[in-house]
């Protein structure tokens, strides 16, 4: 078998493993994207591993992804990083992800074939996320963060600069989305953390058991709630008012990833089946997060089988109809709350290697404008 075509195929054998939801909507993309999109994730799934996965220190962390980077620029082989990896990964890293790390050569040459802007987009996406994600696992705690400047950051670079790079190569695979760029990369980070807001709120006692918690005290402060002292057992109605006040944050930006999916031209139905699916299923888990106060554990907050086959099927159906698509959106989140995110305020400098604008939110409103947020920053030398 060419070489090519068995790298190629790696990858797709493999996405099952580490990603249900992906393995589900990667597939939809059309053939020009779908090898970058599949490439591109199980790098973050990498990243991933040796950032939460390996027993090093902070510091020899933060050495490994320096050189993961390197790798994606040529700089070093794979194969030498790998060898140093391996023995480093903890004994809870999943097999899936033992097994990209052992293979990272074979992804890493799917990486080298791909288009130069490609690859370009590619690149900057993992090193912010390296950057960015080290010093979030690095000080993570049971106490939270601090507020939503840093939730939002954290958002940033751990999907954020996914959004940014799904933008960059639908743009460059088609010349009519090309001429929507403007748009897409405004809504871009917000639809990104739509979906990790979601993912967040979901797993928050997951999360708690590994020792880190992405919630912020600032929100929770209101309540009465300190972070550090809550558990799945302990929570109290506190903890459920801040809770909603996430949820309805998330829920501004699902709004705005579904205006981000009705920019892409309607003829686009691989790409816009892609987002859509995404979408819907995290808006459905919203309403479960909001529907079972107290929950313990990311479990009971899943949404069935049905449901995703149900979001699949109804997406497909209205795929070209944009006044259906929200009309379906509005079905799906009817009785959650949702925050307005305020125009952003002058951009101050983080102490990340990226130039962040700060958000307000004003959880009385009942609509989220579209001129959200967007985050300005070039990746590091």
């Amino acid at each position: 078998m060419d070489a090519v075509v068995s790298d190629e195929l790696y990858q797709e054998r493999m996405l099952p493993h580490v990603s249900r939801t992906f393995a589900l909507t990667i597939p939809q993309l059309p053939a020009g994207l779908r090898v970058a999109v599949t490439n591109a994730y199980l790098l973050c799934r990498i990243a991933d591993t040796i950032e939460d996965g390996t027993t090093s220190s902070a510091a020899a962390r933060l050495g490994l992804l320096q050189r993961f980077v390197a790798v994606l620029r040529g700089q070093e082989q794979a194969e030498l990083l790998t060898k140093d990896l391996l023995p480093r990964l903890s004994e809870q890293t999943l097999a899936a992800e033992r097994d990209l790390a052992l293979n990272m050569q074979r992804i890493v040459r799917v990486t080298a074939r791909l288009h130069e802007s490609q690859r370009a987009a590619i690149q900057r996406c993992i090193q912010l996320m390296c950057d960015g994600m080290h010093q979030f696992q690095r000080t993570a705690s049971l106490r939270g963060l601090p507020g939503m400047r840093e939730l939002d950051e954290y958002c940033y670079y751990v999907a954020g600069v996914v959004g940014q790079m799904l933008t960059e190569l639908f743009c460059g695979y088609s010349a009519d989305i090309n001429l929507r760029r403007e748009g897409l990369e405004a809504l871009a980070v917000s639809f990104a953390q739509g979906l990790q807001m979601t993912n967040i709120l979901k797993d928050v006692w997951e999360d708690r058991e590994r020792g880190a918690c992405w919630l912020p005290q600032e929100v929770f402060g209101r309540y009465g709630v300190e972070l550090g002292l809550v558990s799945a057992e302990r929570q109290g109605a506190g903890f459920a008012g801040g809770m909603r006040e996430l949820v309805a944050v998330a829920h501004a930006h699902l709004r705005n990833a579904l205006s981000y999916t009705l920019l892409i031209p309607p003829g686009e139905t691989g790409i816009r089946r892609f987002c859509l699916w995404a979408v819907g299923m995290a808006a459905l888990t919203l309403r479960k997060i909001q529907g079972t106060p107290g929950f313990t554990s990311g479990t009971q907050v899943k949404i069935s089988h049905s449901a995703v086959a149900m979001t699949q099927l109804l997406s497909n159906l209205a795929v070209r109809n944009d006044w259906l698509l929200r009309r379906l959106f509005a079905r799906a989140t009817a009785g959650l709350p949702c925050a307005s995110l305020s125009a952003p305020r002058a951009p101050e400098r983080s102490a990340l290697p990226l130039v962040q604008p700060a958000t307000d939110y004003d959880h009385s409103a009942a609509a989220v404008p579209l001129d959200v947020r967007r985050y300005e920053g070039s990746p590091g030398s």
